[in-house]
């Protein structure tokens, strides 16, 4: 009996992954936001789960995945949503967007920019628990990033079971171009200016995101070790939010200083979309 129910509880389970998979894959393909996943799948283990599927998926169509992204750095935003660590997506190759290039209208669903470190490294990182210093010798430079999140679920009616199948909420990412050695910045108190055609609307420091970009960046290190799928040598970690996150609309101009690193900066194309219907600030 608890073989077969067993036996049934995964299936049930897995065709949960599946539906929820397939509306997240549904709103992607047509641009369509949907209805929130949280209804399909319980909690954050089958969330991972659908992130995992989506991510096979991805890879199947030939999609070259490049490193990861950290969000739920701000202490604020977990207790918001009930959790007690971060959470990580996928990035690939094709989201990546050259300093100062512009995104195409409707290319991020829903979209909204945040400033922050990201770290490019040298080496695996493949050990069951990692130290500063195993972390620090696998960086090869430090770039200031923007991430330009978006949500295939409608109005950012998210749960954290929703983001996280949704890939983090990942859309695009712009990295800086002169790289900076780990030792030549103090990561902890860089402070982060985030500006709409030079008038700020974001600020923040290197503190915010877990106490330091680097705690943030271990806790993944560790966590996707666990899961089977490290960090390795050429990968690129967003290592989250230094500050609050702003949505965007077409035509925006962002640009991201941040204290020791320099700036990087993104367009977004003019044209007729419509504007997000949630525009609260926030944090990811």
């Amino acid at each position: 009996m608890t073989n077969a129910s067993g036996t049934a509880g995964e299936a049930t389970d897995g065709r949960a992954v599946e539906a929820a998979a397939a509306r997240l894959r549904d709103a992607e393909r047509t641009g369509v936001p949907c209805a929130p996943v949280r209804d399909l799948i319980d909690g954050v283990e089958q969330a991972y789960a659908v992130q995992e599927r989506l991510t096979l998926a991805r890879l199947a169509e030939g999609r070259r995945l490049v490193g990861r992204k950290i969000g739920l750095t701000s202490a604020a935003v977990q207790s918001q949503l009930g959790v007690h660590e971060p959470d990580f997506g996928m990035l690939f190759a094709d989201m990546a967007v050259p300093d100062g290039a512009e995104i195409p209208v409707g290319a991020v669903p829903q979209a909204r920019a945040e400033a922050e470190v990201a770290l490019v490294l040298a080496a695996d990182l493949t050990h069951e628990r990692h130290t500063v210093a195993d972390l620090i010798r696998a960086t090869a430079f430090v770039l200031p990033a923007i991430e330009v999140c978006g949500s295939r679920v409608r109005d950012w009616d998210i749960s954290i079971a929703d983001t996280i199948a949704d890939n983090a909420s990942s859309g695009m990412y712009v990295l800086g171009n002169r790289p900076v050695a780990l030792a030549d910045v103090d990561l902890r108190l860089a402070g982060m200016v985030l500006e709409r055609r030079g008038e700020p609307v974001s600020t923040g420091i290197g503190a915010a995101c877990l106490g330091h970009p680097l705690h943030a960046a271990l806790w993944l290190a560790d966590h996707l070790v666990r899961l089977g799928r490290p960090l390795r040598a050429g990968d690129t970690v967003l290592t989250g939010a230094l500050g609050p996150m702003v949505p965007v609309v077409p035509g925006d101009v962002l640009e991201a200083r941040i204290d020791g690193l320099g700036d990087v900066r993104v367009a977004f194309a003019a044209g007729d979309t419509e504007t997000p219907v949630d525009s609260r600030e926030g944090e990811r």
